[in-house]
């Protein structure tokens, strides 16, 4: 799965504010004639325009061969991919009345503003005409493609985030279940050379580290973003201080420019030099397709690693076996010149088991309903199967949709960074700040 940057994803939320969504030149799918379970044949011919982000020849193949598999349910139907779209590059075609019929996006991050704003359809009234059970998807994937009501988007491919561990590195010892263990464990696996530098480290506690974002690791303690009505809960939840005492007391014991001057020293997160990889860092947290990027790399392949849940709050022991999870979202945009056609397309992407397979096996991504991950066809191992287990557990969690969503995460990103500096002497003070301008971006946004 690819991770969009959020300066990207940025400036498409801030595009979206002033969304008109082009002119209502277009039929909807709220107008969508024919009877529930419509026989193919009935659709009219129509050649579909699908913007997608995927980009390399791997990624484009399988994305195509997942579309061959409607091509022959709906022989009469034409899909022209489009690979490499980014979000910025749908709004405003949307804006400019030139939207695609099918559209779909790596990042959640601006569901909440596609939902409020109308420019991607809500897809609830043909859900409903088609009788599609929402139950064959896990709760939190249901979560993170609607907003405030309005379902304009569904689950394509999801990604899971777990605990990988290097089994030479680790000794024999079990992957850590708790934060006071992975303390433990990260203390007894670190290596440091005379003067006090670190050689190897067991983990690297920074939110500066790769996938170490808040949003990944709030799940460890059951950490929440929002209250219900909407503003900014970070402050109030002592959650997010158990979180970042733990975090900064670890940081405290590698030594802040120590732990820094080891972590700019690491190789690209992308590439060979991946640290994991090349055994600086026992234990990091990742998602599931790291498993695909150690099976193609000629130098890691033969690598002898494992996967396991996230370590949790000791005093949270429920969570374990969650996680953070977040994925590809796919809808029908606002102006989609064939919404009847499209909507099939989405349908038969996101609900077709044969499909979801497809695009897994090749991509390895997790699938989205129970019945692709339960499937004989699916290619999975035990260190896939644990992202699988995360996936559907019942307290993984994602981050909830917000119409701001982007400079949220900014937001605390940037207070974190001076927090494990140690440039924050009032915790409670920095967290409630953090509220404060979360909750006037808010008020400026007119939620």
């Amino acid at each position: 799965m690819r991770i969009v940057p959020l300066a990207v994803a940025g400036l498409t939320a801030l595009a979206l504010t002033a969304c008109t969504a082009g002119k209502e030149a277009a039929p909807s799918l709220g107008a969508r004639p024919g009877p529930a379970g419509s026989a193919a044949s009935s659709l009219p011919a129509a050649t579909l325009e699908l913007w997608h982000g995927f980009s390399t020849p791997a990624e484009v193949k399988a994305f195509e061969d997942a579309i061959a598999g409607f091509n022959r349910k709906f022989p009469q139907i034409t899909v022209k991919a489009v690979k490499g779209v980014q979000d910025d590059q749908i709004t405003q075609a949307i804006r400019g009345g030139k939207a695609p019929d099918v559209a779909a996006s790596f990042t959640t991050d601006n569901v909440a503003q596609w939902c409020r704003s109308g420019s991607f359809q809500d897809l609830t009234p043909v859900i409903a005409q088609d009788g599609i059970d929402l139950g064959v998807l896990p709760q939190v994937a249901r979560t993170y493609t609607e907003y405030a009501g309005k379902r304009c988007t569904l689950p394509l491919l999801a990604d899971a985030y777990g605990l990988y561990y290097n089994k030479a590195l680790m000794k024999g010892n079990p992957p850590p279940k708790t934060l006071s263990e992975l303390t433990a464990l990260t203390k007894k696996l670190t290596v440091r050379d005379a003067n006090g530098d670190i050689k190897v480290a067991g983990f690297i506690p920074s939110f500066q580290y790769y996938e170490n974002s808040p949003s990944h690791l709030a799940p460890m303690v059951g950490a929440k973003w929002y209250d219900t009505d909407g503003t900014s809960a970070i402050g109030s939840d002592p959650a997010w201080k158990e979180l970042l005492r733990w975090q900064k007391d670890l940081v405290d014991w590698y030594g802040y420019d120590k732990l820094e001057k080891f972590r700019k020293g690491l190789g690209d997160e992308w590439g060979s030099e991946h640290p994991f990889l090349t055994g600086k860092v026992a234990m990091i947290v990742d998602g599931e397709w790291r498993n695909a990027m150690i099976a193609g790399d000629p130098k890691a392949k033969d690598m002898d690693y494992g996967t396991a849940p996230m370590p949790v709050s000791d005093t949270r022991p429920e969570l374990y076996g969650s996680g953070f999870t977040a994925g590809t979202v796919i809808g029908v945009p606002k102006g989609a010149r064939n919404p009847r056609q499209a909507w099939e397309l989405v349908k038969y992407l996101t609900t077709d088991t044969d499909s979801l397979v497809t695009l897994s096996n090749a991509l390895r991504n997790v699938p989205t309903t129970r019945a692709a991950m339960d499937s004989p066809k699916l290619t999975k191992d035990a260190n896939f199967q644990t992202f699988l287990d995360i996936f559907a557990h019942p307290k993984t969690s994602t981050l909830p949709s917000a119409v701001n969503s982007v400079f949220n995460q900014e937001a605390l990103a940037t207070f974190l960074t001076k927090w494990e500096k140690g440039a924050v002497p009032d915790l409670d003070a920095g967290l409630r700040s953090v509220d404060r301008q979360i909750d006037d971006k808010l008020k400026l946004s007119g939620s």
